[in-house]
């Protein structure tokens, strides 16, 4: 069984790095804005879920999720957002809107590894 797959899409290369120690036991494919993602996810339709950022260039967190969940063939991958936005609507919008889950940065290591246990 190949490793778990997992797209993270966020405008900051650091966080990039970040993710690529924190899920060293992951395959993990990189995209730096809502646009990358969007063709990212396409070119990739095997990943087990999407970390996404809110604040980026091109296209952001929301307006990403907006298409990924019109687009069929790519709805029901789980996107767990992971932002600095944290305020009770901002979370709740995205939930509604479809995400899976909703992490506050900064966040906990061991709180990110859960949330994908859970996936």
């Amino acid at each position: 069984m190949s490793a778990r797959k997992f797209l993270v899409i966020d405008d900051s290369k650091l966080i990039h790095k970040m993710f690529n120690v924190m899920l060293r036991q992951y395959e993990v494919v990189h995209a730096m804005d809502g646009l990358d993602g969007l063709a990212k996810a396409s070119q990739h339709p095997d990943i087990d879920g999407i970390l996404l950022d809110i604040n980026m260039p091109k296209m952001n967190g929301m307006e990403f999720l907006a298409a990924i969940k019109a687009d069929l063939a790519l709805k029901d991958i789980p996107v767990i957002i992971i932002s600095t936005e944290g305020k009770e609507e901002d979370t709740q919008r995205a939930m509604e809107a479809g995400a899976y889950s909703y992490i506050k940065k900064p966040f906990d290591h061991k709180q990110l590894l859960d949330v994908i246990a859970g996936l």
